[in-house]
């Protein structure tokens, strides 16, 4: 019983904060805080062509995985 109280109270919480710690760095990874608006526009323009490119990507995938599969 002992180790799963250690458990719930050490390890969860170390988990979650490593989870937090990595995910704001992350975000200020994608946009630095010496960017400019420019560059920020620069950067969404690209992340929107990327995400147009691989929802592009996944219908043409989808069409020839459809193609495969029928006789």
């Amino acid at each position: 019983m002992i180790p799963w109280l250690i458990f719930a109270l050490v390890v969860v919480p170390l988990v979650v904060v490593g989870f937090v710690v990595s995910r704001r760095r992350t975000a200020a990874g994608e946009h630095p805080a010496n960017e400019d608006p420019e560059e920020r526009a620069r950067t969404e323009q690209e992340f929107a062509e990327a995400e147009a490119y691989d929802a592009k990507w996944r219908e043409e995938d989808q069409e020839r995985h459809r193609q495969e599969r029928l006789p």
